[in-house]
């Protein structure tokens, strides 16, 4: 295990900054959780740059606590009551999702919105490589990844009470505006190339075709991996989930064939044929087959988006730092990942016509 991945894996003492009060959550969930007894023991997941995420441990099981950070926040952001909603929807259809036991909006309780749910037991995998693992596992593993993805989008929104989950019109609009804006609430320093992409980006939008639910950060550390290590037990991270355009989905997942593997998640450079990982061509094409699609339009300017989205979060979380409310204390290289982000979307976008 990499020194890096290591500060993402598993569970630690609730950091200082991170407390609240434990005994008022147990009274809470005495009350609202069925078949709750105490005592409860608090632990804080390695990990994530988002929304604080605890294992609470009692006797009787485990459970999952995901709330929004302490202090100021951005407009729109960690919005935890979209989460459960969507959860709570999926599990309806059987899609792979932790089950959601009780959401709490009272920010009296421990400081801030949170909601409950299942400790999923299994595995996450860190290193897009999968490391120790068989190339059949591998294998087996991407192709779990994508039909799940595919599945995700084919969900009839509507039916499971969504069809106001996101705003009508088109989501590359909506998107590049809202993290343009949350880029400039965060900016810590000019980027030339960024400036670049939040001014080409809105005037190049292609057609959206289809609308879905949009998982929004889909890749394969959010992915609870159990049975023989090859089975999708539950999708994780909702927060930026909405309707919208399912190639952006697709795009950010195949993003990580086209990014070096030094970037978390990515495969660029690896020799996929050993390791038994499927080509971006494959994946692409048993995407398309499950979905129906008899192909999709030039990526790269997708590509440029996605990397684009990814140096607004960096901002993001050096805009946290800044301010003290990042969740994460592994936080010191988001300020230099965000230039180089931007020049990568920017490359993108001058394959793209830019």
């Amino acid at each position: 295990m990499s020194a890096t991945e290591s500060n993402f894996l598993g569970v630690q003492p609730v950091e200082k900054r991170h407390r609240f009060d434990e005994a008022a959550l147990g009274r809470w969930m005495r009350a609202n959780v069925d078949r709750f007894d105490g005592p409860l023991t608090v632990l804080q997941f390695r990990g994530g740059q988002s929304n604080p995420t605890y294992r609470l441990d009692t006797p009787g099981g485990k459970y999952v606590l995901r709330r929004k950070p302490f202090g100021v926040l951005l407009p729109t952001a960690h919005a935890v009551d979209r989460e459960y909603r969507l959860i709570t929807a999926l599990e309806t259809v059987r899609f792979p999702v932790p089950h959601a036991y009780a959401i709490c909006r009272d920010p009296t309780v421990i400081g801030a919105m949170f909601y409950l749910m299942e400790a999923v037991e299994g595995t996450i995998h860190w290193d897009a490589a999968l490391p120790n693992l068989t190339s059949d596992t591998r294998r087996k593993i991407y192709e779990a990844m994508i039909s799940t993805l595919a599945n995700l989008h084919l969900i009839d929104y509507t039916a499971i009470g969504l069809g106001d989950y996101g705003r009508p019109g088109n989501y590359f609009a909506r998107q590049i505006e809202r993290w343009t804006k949350q880029y400039r609430a965060s900016e810590t320093r000019r980027i030339d190339e960024a400036e670049r992409l939040m001014e080409w980006l809105p005037k190049s939008i292609p057609e959206q075709t289809r609308t879905s639910i949009v998982h929004g950060d889909y890749r394969i550390d959010n992915l609870v991996l159990a049975g023989s290590g090859d089975r999708i037990a539950a999708v994780l991270d909702w927060e930026l989930s909405t309707l919208g355009d399912p190639l952006a989905d697709l795009s950010y997942l195949l993003m990580h064939w086209e990014l070096p593997a030094s970037e978390r998640g990515a495969l660029g450079g690896l020799d996929l044929k050993a390791l038994g990982i499927p080509t971006r061509d494959d994946a692409l094409l048993l995407y398309c087959t499950r979905t129906g699609r008899s192909g999709v339009p030039n990526l790269d300017w997708y590509f440029a988006y996605n990397v684009f989205r990814l140096a607004c979060i960096f901002q993001g979380i050096a805009g946290r730092v800044r301010d003290g409310t990042a969740a994460n204390a592994n936080t010191a290289d988001a300020e230099s990942r965000t230039p180089r982000l931007a020049k990568i979307a920017w490359d993108f976008a001058l394959r793209a016509g830019a």
